[in-house]
């Protein structure tokens, strides 16, 4: 059951673009930390430029992905693919504008400590 809020800030993005990156995290998120893919949830919000900026100078464009996900479930390797790869696809659908400063964090929960639907994680795992 990962969360993964994906903020963007530079121009307005098309519909299509947030299909992009909705689609290509939840498939990152099924393919390398292999997440159950009908219950990856994907935000794409879009926030205003002007409250934006890097190291005290202002961008065209930047963005932010926070992905949740339950912890000692991933290794390091996998984690570190996660993030190459989110960010190559935050530039592939954000084009060459996007702040090298872009960051991809992976927040790891205790499996007790988040769920869905009224149960925890750690429930989840120990009712199989």
């Amino acid at each position: 059951m990962p969360f993964i809020n994906v903020k963007v800030a530079g121009r307005k993005l098309a519909q299509s673009h947030i299909e992009r990156i909705q689609a290509g995290v939840t498939t990152l998120m099924t393919d390398v930390l292999h997440k159950v893919g009908p219950l990856v949830g994907v935000l794409v919000e879009e926030v205003p430029l002007a409250g934006w900026n890097v190291g005290a100078a202002p961008v065209a464009c930047a963005a932010q992905v926070d992905a949740i996900i339950s912890a000692e479930t991933n290794t390091a390797e996998e984690k570190g693919q996660f993030i190459a790869e989110a960010s190559r696809l935050l530039k592939d659908v954000l084009g060459s504008q996007l702040a090298e400063v872009s960051y991809v964090v992976i927040h790891e929960v205790p499996k007790d400590s988040w769920g869905y639907d009224g149960l925890t994680q750690a429930y989840r795992a120990q009712n199989r």
